[in-house]
C-alpha cells in the first residue's frame, strides 16, 4: 500500500529515479529500487506498508516527523532514518518549515543483515557525524542512476555500502558519549588487545580502570558492538590463527600462548569461530 502526493513534482530540482535491477545486481549486489530528492515546493506526506524495500532518508533542510513501529520521531536538518518498508510507516513535512529530503530505496545482497545489525545498536533515526558525506553519497547515487552510467549497478552497490557504513558508525559520534567515558572505554579496548593472553576477567578490568563492572559491560557493548568476553576470545583466536600459519608449535602450545588453559576449550572456540578445526585451518592456509 502506498499513499503520497504525486509523481509530478512542481519544483524542477525535485526528482525521482525508478530503477529495475538486472539479474547480476539482484544476485550479488545491493541494488537501487528508487532514488531521488524532494524540494520544499513538493514536500508532503508519505504513507506505506508491505513494500519489500529498505529506505535511507536524509533531511537536507527543514523539518518534519516520522511515525514508525509505534514511535514518533521529530526530524530536522542533519537527521537521517533507516527503515524496513514492509512495516507500516508515515513521514510528513512540517507545514511551517517544509523539508528537503534525499533518499534511496534499495534491497539485495545482505540488506536484511545490515538492517538487523543497525537496530541492535540504534533506533531508526540517526544523526551521522559526517552528514555532509551522507548527502554527497546520496547525490552520487542519484546522479549515477539518472545518467544510467555504465557499471551503474556496481557503483551504486559500492555507494550503498558507504551509506550503510555511515549509518552503522553514527552512534560512535561524540554526541552519543562524553569524551571521558569514550577515552576510558578505548583504554579498556586497547588493554585487552595487548593483554588478551593473560587471565582477564570483568572484575579485573573493572578494578583496573575504576569503573562499575555493570556499567562497563553495558557501555562497552554500546560502543564496540560486542561484549568484553567476545573481544577477548576474538583477540585470542586471531593470535592463534597467526601461530597456526606461521609457526611449528603444537595446538596445545598455541592454546596456552593465546591464554587458554584448556586445549580442548581453545579447539571448541576456534571451531565455533572458523567452522574449521585447528588442523584443517593450518592445512588450508599452508597448502
Amino acid at each position: 500500500m502506498e499513499k503520497h502526493d504525486t509523481n509530478n513534482f512542481r519544483n524542477k530540482l525535485s526528482k525521482r529515479i525508478i530503477n529495475t535491477p538486472g539479474p547480476a545486481a539482484k544476485n550479488a549486489f545491493f541494488y537501487v529500487q528508487e532514488t531521488g530528492c524532494i524540494k520544499t515546493d513538493d514536500a508532503a506526506a508519505t504513507q506505506r506498508q508491505d513494500l519489500n524495500s529498505f529506505l535511507i532518508v536524509a533531511v537536507a533542510d527543514g523539518s518534519g516527523t516520522l511515525n514508525y513501529s509505534g514511535d514518533v520521531y521529530p526530524l530536522s536538518k542533519g537527521d537521517c532514518f533507516f527503515i524496513d518498508c514492509r512495516q507500516s510507516h508515515f513521514y510528513k513535512s512540517s507545514e511551517i518549515d517544509p523539508w528537503e529530503l534525499m533518499w534511496v530505496h534499495f534491497n539485495g545482497s545482505t540488506s536484511q543483515q545490515y538492517y538487523d545489525f543497525f537496530l541492535k545498536q540504534s533506533k531508526n533515526v540517526f544523526r551521522p557525524p559526517f552528514f555532509d558525506r551522507a548527502v554527497s553519497v546520496l547525490n552520487e547515487i542519484i546522479s549515477v542512476n539518472e545518467a544510467r552510467e555504465q557499471n551503474a549497478e556496481i557503483i551504486s552497490s559500492k555507494l550503498i555500502v558507504e551509506l550503510l557504513t555511515l549509518a552503522l558508525t553514527s552512534n560512535n559520534g561524540d554526541q552519543m558519549y562524553d569524551s571521558a567515558l569514550k577515552q576510558k572505554l578505548a583504554s579498556v579496548h586497547e588493554y585487552i588487545d595487548t593483554h588478551f593472553s593473560e587471565d582477564l576477567s570483568l572484575e579485573k578490568l573493572a578494578s583496573e580502570f575504576y569503573i562499575s563492572k555493570f556499567y562497563l559491560t553495558r557501555e562497552y557493548k554500546k560502543i564496540y558492538g560486542m561484549t568484553i568476553f567476545q573481544h577477548i576470545i576474538t583477540s585470542r583466536i586471531n593470535y592463534g590463527k597467526n601461530l597456526l600459519r606461521f609457526s611449528e608449535k603444537s595446538v596445545e602450545e598455541i592454546a596456552h600462548l593465546c591464554g587458554f588453559n584448556d586445549q580442548s576449550y581453545f579447539a571448541r572456540q576456534f571451531k565455533k569461530s572458523e567452522n574449521l578445526t585447528c588442523f584443517a585451518y593450518r592445512k588450508m592456509w599452508r597448502g
